[in-house]
């Protein structure tokens, strides 16, 4: 298996737990991964604080980018970036995506992304939906993008809300095309 060059991008979204938890995982899966890039909006930065109590992004193996640093090495196709991860992905975000504004760095690379053919993953975290929402999520998914939202499952009866927060980013790793130890549907504890 090739190993993967990643864009994590993080918006202003609540559900900082889940850009936490996928980055914190992908340091795990190193074996699988080339690169990872992180850039977060200056919302996210406030929120990852307020909701998670802490500035720990700060202390992660990755690069970060500016938000409008459009010298990013994944603001352009060239850089062979496979995926992209927005997560949160604000409705924001999501409709500037939808609409092709490529205003800030996120969205400049989401286009990129979605031009190049490439495998795009938007962990959407807004409800409920109005009909805007929706139709800048079928203009995404028409394009190539996946949409997947922040919805946990509890099958696998988890005890804390990292747990919880855990059932969707670990479906995100599957879309990412990694492979991860996860609770799965009808398999027996091994």
């Amino acid at each position: 298996m090739m190993k993967k060059k990643i864009v994590v991008a993080i918006t202003g979204a609540s559900g900082s737990v889940y850009a936490k938890l996928l980055l914190d995982a992908l340091q795990n899966l190193n074996s699988q991964v080339a690169e990872v890039a992180v850039v977060m909006s200056d919302n996210a930065k406030q929120v990852w604080q307020f909701e998670l109590d802490n500035e720990d992004y700060n202390n992660l193996p990755y690069k970060f980018y500016a938000k409008n640093d459009f010298m990013a090495p994944f603001a352009s196709g060239s850089a062979k970036f496979d995926t992209m991860v927005i997560i949160p992905c604000s409705m924001g975000t999501l409709g500037r995506i939808a609409g092709g504004i490529s205003d800030d760095l996120i969205s400049r690379a989401a286009d990129v992304i979605l031009k190049e053919r490439r495998k795009l993953i938007l962990v959407a975290r807004d409800t409920p939906l109005n009909l805007i929402h929706i139709r800048n999520m079928a203009a995404i998914t028409e394009a190539g993008g996946i949409i997947c939202p922040a919805v946990p499952s509890f099958y696998n009866k988890p005890q804390t809300v990292e747990e919880v927060a855990l059932t969707v980013v670990n479906r995100v790793i599957d879309l990412m095309g990694l492979e991860n130890e996860s609770y799965r549907w009808g398999e027996k504890d091994k």
